[in-house]
């Protein structure tokens, strides 16, 4: 059973904070299980051969599934899924089964005011490779 975390005390945050890293090693089966889920069956996320075909190194991650990912690390800081009122970023790499996927964020904003907060997001592989650039999200807490 997991743990129910409090939500974030927005009193204590502070623009520079970092937040904890999330890491997910991307899986053909959880590829897949996007693919179900989202109804995004293009064949270069199923089918390693078709994805060759067109010049990967074979099957890849769905963009939207990375952009999960980070979204998740937003959430697990928060302590809430409610809280967040928009995410965007730019998809800047593909990734792989058998990639790690490492999210990171940082406080860019507080509007004491509006208790909202502005975070800067990214995600690279465990090469180092940028896969997920310019997200922003703000949230209300």
């Amino acid at each position: 059973m997991t743990a129910v975390r409090e939500v974030v005390d927005f009193k204590a945050i502070k623009i520079g904070d970092a937040l904890p890293d999330l890491r997910k090693t991307v899986t053909v089966e959880q590829i897949r299980a996007y693919a179900a889920a989202s109804g995004d069956r293009n064949p270069i996320h199923l089918d390693d051969e078709f994805a060759r075909r067109a010049g990967l190194p074979g099957v890849i991650a769905h963009g939207m599934l990375t952009m999960a990912f980070v979204n998740q690390l937003v959430t697990d800081w928060l302590g809430s899924r409610g809280a967040v009122r928009s995410l965007q970023g730019r998809f800047a790499g593909m990734v792989l089964p058998g990639d790690e996927v490492r999210c990171t964020g940082t406080v860019l904003n507080k509007d004491d005011s509006r208790r909202r907060i502005t975070l800067s997001l990214g995600a690279a592989n465990q090469r180092g490779e940028r896969v997920f650039t310019k997200g922003v999200a703000e949230a209300e807490v």
